[in-house]
């Protein structure tokens, strides 16, 4: 990981595929199983992620990645890439024949200190050269810009934009409403936007929903898309984890990697054993 990466992830976290078989609305019944295209199931296994798979048991960039409808010749936009896991990947399986672009956060917001705004603004224009070295691939398969400074000619042109384990940060900070409106400009008329989130229990309380413990309902953010503009297409069960409780005091950072507040090797190991969140995975398209 690069070091503007991973000072900009610390200051803010701390921020040809086949169609798979779409769930209904009603109920949340979900398909899970996806064919899985050759040149995805090539970049993921591709040696330059040696470091980033021990994740992939958890995160199923495959199965997510092949649910969200994303083929090796869309434009895609990654919101908030932070410490750059699924950038790596994207860059291997996008960079040869397709489009990635970096979409940082707004920088211009009230819920950003100075500091943050001048790291977001920072940070974007390095994106491009930061997955070349990554990936292999030319620097120019790649682009970046905040969401303040989106360059003429880039609204209606994006296939898919994945939000991946950030709309806790966008409803906390109030900023979810902007940023996805800007995001829906982006989009071509029948593009679509891919959501991975922590997910609360279904009768979580607001108190425990609100973004500040990392977890959020999902029918909250269903209902939240469809008012800013988007159908929902369904959602796949790749990133459930029934052994999360989610009901965690320090919220969803006790858990792997994180283990925050885990002060001995007994804890350690009980949270070891859970794994990472359990995790919606929806897929939206814009709504004419």
């Amino acid at each position: 990981m690069r070091k503007a990466s991973l000072a900009l992830f610390t200051l803010i976290a701390g921020l040809g595929v086949a169609t798979p078989v779409m769930a209904q609305h009603e109920g949340h019944a979900a398909s899970t199983k996806v064919a899985i295209d050759p040149a995805l199931a090539a970049a993921v296994a591709d040696p330059r992620r040696k470091d980033d798979r021990a994740r992939d048991k958890y995160r199923k960039p495959d199965e997510t990645l092949a649910f969200f409808q994303v083929t090796p010749t869309m434009k895609v936009g990654e919101y908030a890439p932070g410490g750059g896991w699924y950038s790596r990947l994207l860059g291997l399986y996008l960079g040869p024949k397709g489009k990635l672009v970096g979409l940082y956060f707004d920088p211009n917001s009230s819920a950003f200190s100075e500091q943050m705004q001048k790291g977001i603004r920072e940070a974007a224009p390095k994106f491009p050269a930061e997955v070349a070295g990554w990936s292999g691939q030319p620097a120019d398969r790649f682009s970046s810009y905040t969401l303040g400074d989106v360059p003429e000619g880039e609204k209606g042109t994006f296939d898919r934009i994945l939000i991946m384990r950030m709309m806790h940060n966008l409803l906390r900070w109030n900023i979810a409403d902007g940023e996805i409106k800007k995001m829906r400009d982006l989009l071509k008329p029948d593009g679509m936007i891919g959501i991975e989130q922590h997910r609360a229990k279904a009768d979580a309380p607001y108190a425990y929903t609100d973004g500040s413990k990392g977890y959020l309902r999902e029918t909250d953010i269903i209902k939240f898309m469809e008012v800013n503009g988007f159908t929902f297409v369904g959602k796949s069960e790749a990133n459930a984890n029934p052994a999360d409780p989610a009901n965690h005091v320090e919220g969803v950072w006790t858990l792997p990697p994180m283990l925050r507040g885990a002060t001995d090797d007994a804890t350690k190991a009980k949270l070891q054993a859970i794994g990472e969140s359990d995790r919606m995975t929806l897929l939206f398209r814009k709504r004419p």
